[in-house]
């Protein structure tokens, strides 16, 4: 299906050859985004490099404030990909995609459009990349006729994954992986943050995985992490607080369908961060959880805004288009 309110035009060479940086051709009714100040004017070659999306695409909350409201949920992926040029796969941590399932990504989505997915959690939290081999080989099979579209796997490692008994099972696993996929990793224990541990990353080419996940009560602060680059591009994940979407008792407590606070000064921290090591990488992959500020597809437009371009969403371009329609309406009164 084509949604005519929306034409996207994307032309990309894979960042896996690295031969040519992503080309974005704005929509033509967009309007010009206001430059933040703490970012110099990008050029067009920097404005290239940078994708970014969201953190998945099928959330019922999202149905009637990103997605139409009769748009039926097997038709969220394309429409969320003619408004976005990537997203990360949740889906993949609990099982691999069906072959049909992968087969109409590829279809619905534009030709430039990327998936990262994420390692299964079997492989990561269960056995915690020891004696797991087989477990990879079977996911990486399943996955691979998505390979003209993927771009990163995602190795996310559990709070409970620390050198003391971590160490041998990671150097080993890293060291196992094929050469023929990218992959990025995402560690959530302090231990990790080691100069030994950025050395054995540059090794083997593994991404250092940028994750923000700042306590909603700091959100005002510029979030201080362990930044080290290991390789020629960057991931980064928006993240944001967990805890916001449910109470001590387990109770839902918010709706991710608008934004529901800011996070300013961590914008502004990672623009700054993104346009300081552009000329550095060749890609910058920037996946927003709704957790972050609420309604990731609007936080993923106020990044974009920071960087100096645009990104709009369904209803800004749906209200220039009405706008054209009425001033041709005028003149062939």
């Amino acid at each position: 299906m084509t949604y005519p309110f929306r034409q996207v035009r994307w032309q990309v060479t894979s960042a896996l050859d690295g031969k040519c940086p992503l080309r974005f051709y704005r929509n033509a009714f967009s309007k010009e985004a206001k430059p933040i100040n703490c970012v110099r004017s990008l050029n067009l070659t920097d404005q290239h490099k940078i994708r970014i999306g969201a953190c998945a695409w099928s959330f019922q909350d999202w149905d009637g404030s990103f997605y139409p409201s009769d748009l039926p949920e097997s038709q969220w992926l394309e429409f969320y990909a003619n408004y976005f040029p990537a997203v990360e796969v949740d889906s993949t941590f609990y099982a691999a995609p069906a072959e049909a399932t992968l087969r109409r990504w590829i279809e619905i989505t534009p030709p430039a459009f990327r998936f990262a997915c994420k390692l299964p959690r079997e492989i990561t939290h269960s056995y915690q990349l020891r004696d797991c081999m087989a477990e990879l080989s079977s996911f990486l099979r399943a996955i691979e006729l998505l390979a003209p579209k993927l771009q990163v796997i995602l190795i996310q490692l559990p709070p409970s994954f620390a050198p003391k008994h971590g160490n041998a099972a990671l150097r080993k696993f890293l060291g196992q992986l094929p050469q023929d996929f990218r992959f990025a990793i995402e560690f959530r224990h302090v231990g990790w943050h080691r100069p030994r541990i950025i050395r054995l990353l540059e090794k083997h080419r593994i991404c250092w995985v940028w994750a923000d996940t700042t306590p909603l009560n700091e959100r005002n602060l510029a979030p201080f992490e362990f930044l080290p680059r290991t390789t020629d591009f960057l991931y980064l994940r928006l993240l944001g607080d967990y805890a916001t979407k449910y109470n001590v008792d387990g109770e839902r407590v918010h709706r991710y369908q608008k934004l529901l606070w800011k996070r300013e000064a961590a914008l502004d921290s990672w623009s700054l961060k993104i346009e300081r090591h552009l000329s550095e990488v060749r890609n910058v992959w920037t996946f927003i959880s709704n957790h972050f500020e609420g309604f990731a597809p609007e936080t993923c437009q106020r990044l974009a805004q920071r960087l100096n371009f645009d990104l709009p969403l369904p209803s800004q371009t749906e209200q220039a288009l009405s706008e054209q329609e009425r001033s041709q309406l005028d003149l062939q009164l």
